[in-house]
C-alpha cells in the first residue's frame, strides 16, 4: 500500500456537500469534474462517489421527479433542472415526527450566540408559520429541547464575522504545543472536513492558519474591519493537511493495531510488515508533534527515525509511566488501613 490515503467518509460532510452541489450544478451546466472537485475541497473520485447518488434524490419517486444528473467523465449535465423548480412537486406535508424534529431544530438555532439578528428574526417568522401548518404537533415539540455544544456558538460567531467583514480575537488551545494562545484573526471561509475550521489570516503569525472550531475556547467579534491579503484560497482536495516536499522525514513501524495511523496521517509511503503492520514514511513541518501519537500507540507503535525524536518519544514514555506508577502507590498508601 503506497501513496496518500483517502479520506474516512463521514456521512453528515458528504450530505451538506451534496446539498450545495445540487444549487452549484443548477446554476453552472456542463461545469468540469476537475472545477467541480476543486472548488469543494474534495477528490475527483469522491465528487463522482456523489454524483452516483443524486440521481436517487427527488420530490418522489415517480418518473421525471428524480435528479438526472450524469457525466461523461470530463464534464456534468444536469438534463432535468426544472424537477426541483417551485411548479415541478406537489406541496410539501410534514409527517408528525418531520415537523416536530423540524420545529425543535429550528427554536434551538434561533437561540444560538452570534447569530444575525435578521436571520434570527426571518427563523422565528418561519417557524411561526411551521407551528400554524402543524397544528396539534407544534404543541407537542414545544416540551423538547436541544442545547447546543460551545462549537455552535463559536461557527454563529465566525459566520457572522465573515459575512460582516470583521476581525475575531480568540483563545486558541493547540495540542501540538499543549497550551493556550491568544491572537487576533481576519477569517476568510469556514470548511467541513471531519471537524469545522476556519481559515484565516492570523496577525500573530502573520501567515495563513486553520483553526478547529472546537479547540476555540474563547471568541469576540472585534471593531476592526478584517482585512486578509489578496491570496489564493486553497486546494483542499488532497486534505486540509498537506506536508511540503521539503519538510522534515519520519518513519513510524505500527503493528496491526496501529494501521489507523496510515488512515489519518498523509504519508509518502506504508510498506506492509510480516506482522501485519505497516512502516510508515511522512513529512511534518513539526516533528516534535509526533511525540504525542507515539505515547497514544503505546505498544501497538514506535517512532524509528529520526533518531533524536524517537530518544524524545521514548523519554516522554517513561516519564508518563513514571508519573502513573507514582500515582497508584500514592493511592494504595492512601486507601491502606
Amino acid at each position: 500500500m503506497a501513496g496518500k490515503p483517502a479520506r474516512p467518509v463521514n456521512a453528515i460532510d458528504q450530505t451538506r456537500r451534496m446539498l450545495s452541489l445540487v444549487t452549484y450544478l443548477r446554476e453552472r451546466p456542463g461545469a468540469r469534474i476537475a472545477d467541480v472537485a476543486r472548488a469543494f475541497g474534495i477528490t475527483e473520485d469522491e465528487l463522482v462517489s456523489d454524483l452516483d447518488v443524486l440521481p436517487m434524490c427527488g420530490t418522489s419517486f415517480r418518473g421525471g421527479d428524480l435528479l438526472d444528473i450524469d457525466t461523461d467523465g470530463e464534464r456534468i449535465w444536469w438534463h432535468n433542472p426544472a424537477a426541483l423548480g417551485e411548479d415541478a412537486a406537489e406541496p410539501l406535508r410534514l409527517a408528525a415526527d418531520e415537523a416536530t424534529a423540524l420545529l425543535v431544530a429550528a427554536r434551538a438555532v434561533a437561540t444560538l450566540p452570534g447569530l444575525r439578528e435578521s436571520d434570527r428574526q426571518a427563523l422565528v417568522r418561519a417557524t411561526a408559520k411551521v407551528e400554524t401548518a402543524a397544528g396539534e404537533v407544534a404543541g407537542a415539540s414545544s416540551r423538547l429541547s436541544v442545547t447546543f455544544e460551545s462549537e455552535g456558538g463559536v461557527f454563529a460567531d465566525v459566520d457572522r464575522a465573515i459575512s460582516e467583514r470583521r476581525r475575531l480575537w480568540v483563545r486558541y488551545y493547540s495540542p501540538a504545543r499543549d497550551e493556550l494562545t491568544e491572537r487576533e484573526i481576519d477569517p476568510i471561509r469556514l470548511v467541513t472536513m471531519g471537524h469545522t475550521y476556519v481559515e484565516a489570516w492570523c496577525r500573530r503569525s502573520e501567515a495563513r492558519r486553520t483553526f478547529r472550531l472546537d479547540r476555540v475556547a474563547e471568541i469576540r467579534i472585534l471593531d476592526e474591519p478584517a482585512a486578509p491579503p489578496e491570496i489564493e484560497p486553497r486546494d483542499l482536495s488532497e486534505g486540509l493537511v498537506q506536508p511540503a516536499a521539503e519538510d522534515p522525514e519520519v518513519v513510524v513501524e505500527v503493528g496491526p493495531g496501529g494501521r489507523w495511523v496510515a488512515e489519518y496521517y498523509p504519508h509518502d509511503t506504508a510498506e506492509e510488515l510480516p506482522d501485519g503492520g505497516l512502516r510508515i514514511t511522512l513529512r511534518t513541518p513539526d516533528p516534535a508533534s509526533l511525540r504525542r501519537l507515539a505515547l497514544r500507540l503505546g505498544p501497538d507503535g514506535r517512532i524509528v527515525s529520526p533518531s533524536d525524536l524517537a530518544d524524545r518519544a521514548r523519554r516522554a514514555a517513561r516519564e508518563a509511566l513514571a508519573a502513573y506508577e507514582e500515582h497508584e502507590v500514592h493511592d494504595e498508601r492512601e486507601h491502606t488501613p
